[in-house]
């Protein structure tokens, strides 16, 4: 009875919380992690109350939660919940039993999945139809315009994130002490270890955009740089450019300083007719 009265247990009221500041995720984007500020702040409620009498672990913790995080603001709060619990075992094993790459793992894993998902469903049709009713009242001069049109949007967004926040954290119980028990943990992570690689792949392949104007005349023919390149691997300088920003930054590289570097290194190639 006394372990059972120790355990560490995140609250209905906890996770309110989190859908609280999970309204703020967007407050704080920018360009090196997106938004992982908004995530760790959105998990802050939890983490306080979990690792309360360990500010060690507490640090490790906040420091996770700080990683790259990007997905569509409505289906986040399940993310955090589902979070919420893994964090919730990591506090009530001892030091070292509970594996928290995998925190970091589902995460990862799961945001571009459901981003894709979120983006379609509510960016791109939720938000079209409801603005399309509001812009018809707001074409005939009615107030009822734009009120229509946010409150359409607003309230059922905040419905399904309020519940999914709630769905993350009861999954994450119901199926992660189960998959601890029968020895699965391992292959869910290496599961979600390529989906993670996969996502980031993709990221890189669709957000960096690099490409040369270069082309050589050889034999009456023009030798277009880009489309041998591509021939051989598709978006190839993206992934070039990519590993080598990557391993500055294993390197401890201060981030200002490459974001400054990569700044005059474009408008340099950019000048000189290279990218």
């Amino acid at each position: 009875m006394e372990n059972q009265k120790a355990l560490k247990k995140v609250s209905d009221k906890d996770l309110r919380k989190v859908f609280l500041h999970s309204l703020a995720i967007m407050c704080s984007w920018n360009y090196e992690r997106q938004m992982h500020m908004g995530f760790m702040y959105g998990m802050a409620p939890v983490l306080d109350k979990l690792y309360a009498d360990d500010e060690e672990r507490k640090k490790e913790a906040y420091q996770r939660h700080m990683e790259f995080f990007n997905c569509t603001p409505q289906l986040t709060p399940f993310i955090m919940g589902l979070a919420a619990s893994m964090e919730e075992q990591n506090a009530n094993s001892e030091e070292g039993e509970f594996q928290t790459e995998s925190i970091s793992m589902i995460k990862t894993s799961l945001m571009g999945p459901f981003a894709g998902i979120g983006d379609s469903f509510f960016q791109g049709t939720i938000r079209i139809i409801t603005f399309g009713i509001g812009l018809s009242f707001a074409q005939q001069g009615s107030i009822l315009g734009p009120i229509l049109a946010v409150l359409l949007f607003a309230i059922p967004s905040l419905l399904f994130a309020y519940n999914a926040t709630f769905f993350g954290y009861r999954s994450g119980n119901k199926y992660l002490a189960k998959l601890y028990q029968e020895g699965l943990m391992d292959r869910v992570m290496h599961f979600a270890s390529i989906v993670g690689l996969a996502v980031v792949g993709g990221m890189v392949a669709s957000m960096v955009s690099i490409t040369t104007p270069l082309t050589f005349s050889t034999g009456g023919t023009n030798l277009v740089i880009q489309d041998m390149l591509d021939s051989i691997i598709p978006k190839m300088l993206p992934f070039v450019f990519t590993l080598g920003i990557y391993n500055l930054v294993q390197k401890k590289v201060n981030t200002n300083v490459l974001l400054i570097g990569i700044v005059l290194f474009g408008m340099v190639m950019g000048a000189l007719g290279i990218l």
